[in-house]
């Protein structure tokens, strides 16, 4: 196992921190190219904009995990989540989790949505097990998605 650092508090990505965004959303979502047959989106993503706009939490010194997350008028939408590889199995990901509800109970928003690829079989096992439901599946270009909500209120 790789030496992990110092996991800290999750606090807001700074323009220093985009080239690990990038690189540890490459490494949490280049396993899905080949299943899913196209690039994820996250990995495709304007990172420098995303930190820029305040949108990016990162946990960990270096990063090892990160979410972007953008509020609406009546959600949280849970944009992205990515945790190494090297750091699986840590519970960064329910850390990570458990910040996004959080920060959209500090917004006073009601639920927290996002959606997933339907070929990322281990997030239709994951999500259900904290709390998040299906809403809908639905094709959007390449992409097969299943949207989830968590109500928070």
């Amino acid at each position: 196992m790789t030496d992990q650092g110092d996991l800290g508090e999750i606090r807001p990505a700074t323009a220093a921190d985009v080239p690990a965004v990038k690189a540890v959303t490459d490494a949490a979502f280049e396993r899905y190219i080949d299943r899913i047959g196209v690039v994820p989106v996250p990995m495709e993503a304007d990172h420098a904009a995303d930190v820029a706009a305040g949108r990016v939490f990162v946990l960990g010194e270096p990063v090892r995990g990160l979410v972007v997350i953008d509020a609406h008028e009546d959600h949280l939408f849970l944009d992205s989540i990515a945790v190494h590889p090297d750091a699986h199995g840590q519970g960064l990901g329910r850390r990570l989790l458990a910040f996004v509800e959080a920060r959209a109970r500090a917004l006073g928003l009601p639920e927290v949505r996002l959606y997933t690829n339907a070929m990322m079989w281990e997030n239709q096992r994951m999500y259900p097990r904290f709390g998040y439901e299906v809403v809908e599946r639905r094709a959007d270009g390449p992409y097969d998605r299943i949207h989830y909500r968590k109500q928070l209120i």
